[in-house]
């Protein structure tokens, strides 16, 4: 599942391609995409590189490559129409805003119940920070004997940074509700009040750092107004093939 901003951008890329050739520079798809930083479209890139999207040809300058497109795109999102150059050079793609919440709530186990059906919510990224489509339609029968007191909620993962805490793409996490947590603990962050990732927390003065388990991914630090606790990792399933 991509975010919406990786489907604007990927389709944007592809659309340049066919066009002309050339992929955009960086500078382009900031524009296009009406970004602050080039910083935000390198984590589009890696995040869609990641899943298998694109894929960057070596030793050539502004080299992507779209491999394969999504085979359905979320609501509200469309194939961009890019206006040449000569009249309009800025890229607007025609998006209608979705129902997108960041806060997730959860559902508590009581008395003698066997099983509890928790909500499941769409995937959360264990690699770079997605949206978190709040979606009541989905839920998950779990053991009661997995949860402990309080709400409880269920994500998919994606992504593979945290594999070396036992956390692979596809598996289903069991998320208590709470809004702190210690240090060390695998969280649901909430950043900019906007996106969600599944990291390791660290505390360190005025700064949080959301940990990977992954050496091929980078630690990311943010001023601590920046992020909110909206779980922590209390269980996990997985579905074998």
């Amino acid at each position: 599942m991509l975010t919406r901003k990786q489907q604007e951008l990927l389709l944007f890329i592809n659309t340049r391609l066919k066009d002309g050739g050339v992929s955009p520079s960086f500078d382009e798809m900031k524009d296009a995409l009406g970004l602050k930083s080039k910083s935000g479209i390198h984590r589009l890139i890696t995040g869609l590189e990641e899943r298998g999207f694109i894929r960057r040809l070596a030793h050539r300058a502004r080299a992507l490559e779209v491999v394969r497109l999504p085979e359905q795109l979320s609501p509200g999102v469309v194939t961009p129409k890019v206006a040449e150059p000569a009249t309009s050079p800025r890229f607007r793609p025609n998006v209608i805003a979705g129902n997108f919440r960041a806060n997730l709530t959860g559902r508590e186990a009581k008395g003698d119940t066997e099983a509890v059906s928790l909500p499941l919510y769409g995937r959360i990224a264990a690699g770079l920070p997605i949206e978190a489509m709040r979606d009541n339609s989905s839920s998950i029968e779990i053991p009661a004997s997995m949860l402990g007191g309080g709400e409880h909620y269920a994500l998919e993962v994606a992504g593979d940074s945290m594999v070396e805490a036992g956390i692979l793409d596809g598996d289903t996490v069991i998320i208590q509700r709470c809004d702190g947590a210690d240090n060390g603990t695998i969280i649901v962050a909430l950043v900019d009040e906007a996106e969600v990732t599944l990291k390791r927390l660290r505390r360190k003065g005025n700064s949080i750092a959301l940990e990977p388990c992954n050496p091929n991914y980078e630690t990311r630090v943010f001023g601590a107004d920046r992020v909110r606790v909206q779980g922590k990792l209390v269980g996990l399933l997985r579905r074998y093939h």
